[in-house]
């Protein structure tokens, strides 16, 4: 043991990680790095031990099984096509409105959400077939980047979401209540979304022209053929997820494998299966999976000598501490974890502050679910604000030259959704039923 004080031990290990986050290592390294290093320095070689039973307890989690399962679900429904044919549905019934077609690419995004659950996918998807067609059609080039980062960052909370699996087993809460916790949220951002671009396109009509009509000019039925057969086969997949865990069928484990059937079999459906499409979407689930398994073992190998030193302690302390009873310890957790979302993946942010937090929960007073929930939200605003940022590195990436859209132009897109983030959770404190109404509706 050393002679340091758990304030200063704290201190020291906050400090490491986050120098070494800013030096441009990849995060399991300072957080693994640190955690091992001062635990071996503080405990000696039993920490080993330590570490060994938290990493192998959490690689063998058997509700994390549901990663790779929704991950490969929404690998092969990005290459299933399905995308493409709802936004050329929507594409003619929405596309006469002002900001339509931003509108749609919310839609699309919001819809995908409940498919897909991995950001990279959605954004890529959205990237690809509504980016060209906004700016064709003279949409600003900020409107445009926004609504394709705030709708594919849906896919991160609206369930199913790897975020909700992996923050399940950490908090011991139910990942099935969870997912029906974040779908009332998820939607209301959606709203919020759909709102401030119909809004934003009446007062500016220059950036978000309507579609000529010339080019809507398909018949009643036809559209709605298109759209019927577009959303079908949708909602047939988000019922066989969601619908079997909301009505207590089976849990989320067994549904993820239960959808990541169903999405081959509308890959098949729709012929785009082949041999290349189901070696690059196992080599994604894998490299996905190993991506947040070895982030959460470093990090699991962190909190736990964090926590051995007592500096969990120090941080409840410092939380309770805070002006303002427990709404004020409230606003400054919700601060930390805007700022965490700056410099450090939502992979790391969970697997250390939800260890350190949830324990604290249960002293201030708040509903476990509702507080889990928050912090899902707060952390969509880290997929959106610089310098780490998901989002915008995933739109950039994959926008064609050819359109001439930059990081500035991204980043005044995605600023006014940041905003309307923050209203969201501004209404999840004002009205929680909006977090846990359909949680009490699930058939146990």
């Amino acid at each position: 043991m050393t002679g340091l004080s758990p304030e200063v031990i704290t201190i020291l290990m906050m400090g490491a990680v986050l120098l070494g986050v800013l030096t441009g290592f990849p995060l399991a390294i300072p957080i693994g790095g640190v955690g091992v290093i001062a635990g071996y320095i503080m405990f000696g070689a039993p920490v080993f031990d330590l570490i060994y039973s938290r990493v192998f307890a959490l690689i063998t989690d058997y509700t994390l099984l549901a990663v790779p399962l929704f991950v490969f679900m929404g690998s092969m429904l990005e290459r299933s096509g399905i995308a493409e044919r709802m936004y050329g549905a929507l594409y003619l019934w929405l596309g006469g409105f002002r900001g339509g077609l931003a509108i749609i690419t919310v839609l699309i995004g919001t819809i995908m959400a409940a498919c897909v659950g991995v950001i990279a996918a959605s954004i890529t998807m959205l990237a690809l077939i509504a980016l060209p067609a906004m700016l064709k059609r003279g949409y600003s080039k900020s409107l445009a980047s926004g609504s394709i980062c705030a709708g594919g960052c849906l896919g991160i909370l609206i369930p199913p979401s790897i975020m909700l699996v992996i923050y399940g087993p950490m908090a011991w809460i139910s990942v099935g209540k969870l997912f029906m916790a974040a779908f009332v949220p998820g939607l209301v951002l959606s709203g919020l979304y759909c709102s401030y671009i119909a809004i934003r396109s009446m007062l500016q009509p220059e950036i978000a022209p309507a579609v000529p009509v010339e080019e809507r000019a398909v018949s009643f039925f036809k559209k709605t053929i298109m759209l019927f057969t577009s959303l079908l086969p949708t909602a047939l997949l988000i019922l066989s997820v969601l619908g079997v865990i909301f009505f207590g069928i089976a849990p989320p484990t067994e549904a993820a494998a239960v959808g990541a059937g169903v999405a081959t079999i509308l890959a098949i459906a729709y012929r785009r299966f082949n041999w290349t499409v189901l070696r690059d979407t196992a080599l994604g689930t894998v490299k996905l999976t190993a991506m947040v398994l070895l982030i959460g073992s470093c990090s699991t190998a962190f909190v736990s000598v964090f926590l051995s030193a007592g500096c969990g302690k120090v941080v409840e302390n410092f939380i309770l501490a805070a002006p303002g009873g427990h709404w004020g310890a409230f606003i400054i957790i919700m601060f930390i974890c805007f700022l965490l979302g700056m410099f450090i993946d939502w992979i790391g942010i969970l697997f250390v502050m939800v260890p350190i937090l949830s324990p604290i929960v249960p002293v201030l007073g708040f509903d476990e679910l509702w507080f889990a929930m928050m912090i899902c939200v707060n952390l969509q605003m880290s997929f959106m604000t610089p310098p780490f940022a998901y989002a915008i590195f995933f739109l950039k990436g994959t926008a064609d030259p050819a359109l001439g859209v930059t990081t500035a132009d991204i980043i005044r897109g995605v600023i006014p959704f940041v905003i309307l983030i923050m209203v969201g959770l501004g209404l999840c404190v004002a009205f929680p039923e909006l977090i846990l109404w359909l949680p009490g509706m699930m058939i146990k």
